[in-house]
């Protein structure tokens, strides 16, 4: 059904050219001018910027992003957010043996309800304080998944004393905060790879490209380029363990070995 929507727009604006007025658009008079004539290009369409997802549509969004920074300052969080194709929405609406490939209907919908909820709590709830402005773009991974990258900038600027308050590199404590625990254990783990399983996918030449393990770090620091190095403690400086299976093994872990994504800490 969406493509035949998409079809029938694309074939409304094929057909009304002169209405829409392309002839007038600045980069179309440039690339007669500069290019070559347009007879040898067959018969020229132009899409609108109100085309989602059009060479004029991402241009003016770019704009719009650019125009943000200019005025506003650069960004206090970037955050990534991830579709999980195990929630219980999800799952309760398949039907008849489908798998979530079989459903792409309801991955766009339930990622789009849960990212509208996810913003509110970010921009109404103002989690991290009042926010200036905030920005999303939304991609479909090739696995077939959407995520989607928010750039917040917050009223009041971040200090670098409350980086740890916000953002963790650690396993979580299971004593305080057990689902989160669970969570980062089941979900956002690298590895283990290198000895532990040489045919993990993320080995190139024998080393881990997403460069672990990392290093143990006391506290927080800013790098040469410009990114941080999170904090990741040793067991004995309080940083904790887990034990998660590998095959008919189980293997021990810790913030060196065992690390993950950045999660926000709510």
């Amino acid at each position: 059904m969406y493509a035949k929507i998409e079809a029938e727009r694309l074939l409304f604006i094929r057909l009304n050219q002169k209405k829409l007025r392309v002839d007038e658009y600045i980069h179309l008079k440039d690339a007669i001018t500069n290019d070559s004539d347009p007879a040898d290009h067959g018969k020229l369409v132009i899409l609108p910027s109100t085309f989602t997802g059009c060479p004029r549509n991402m241009h003016e969004y770019a704009q719009d992003a650019i125009t943000y920074v200019r005025h506003g300052g650069k960004k206090s969080l970037f955050i990534t957010y991830t579709f999980n194709p195990n929630c219980k929405e999800m799952t309760q609406n398949l039907t008849n043996g489908q798998s979530k490939t079989d459903r792409h209907d309801l991955v766009a919908r339930i990622f789009r309800q849960k990212l509208i909820k996810f913003m509110n709590v970010l921009v109404k709830g103002q989690v991290f304080g009042s926010v200036k402005y905030w920005l999303y773009s939304i991609e479909w991974q090739k696995r077939g998944l959407p995520h989607s990258h928010i750039l917040i900038l917050l009223t009041n600027t971040l200090r670098p004393n409350q980086i740890d308050d916000i953002i963790s590199a650690e396993i979580p404590n299971p004593s305080t905060d057990k689902n989160l625990y669970d969570i980062v254990i089941k979900n956002m783990v690298h590895g283990p790879c290198g000895a532990f399983n040489s045919l993990s996918p993320c080995l190139k030449e024998g080393n881990c490209s997403k460069m672990y393990p990392r290093q143990f770090i006391k506290e927080t620091q800013f790098a040469t380029d410009g990114y941080p190095l999170y904090r990741r403690r040793k067991p004995e400086d309080g940083g904790q363990t887990a034990t998660v299976k590998m095959k008919s093994d189980s293997v021990v872990i810790d913030n060196l070995c065992g690390s993950y994504l950045t999660v926000l800490c709510f």
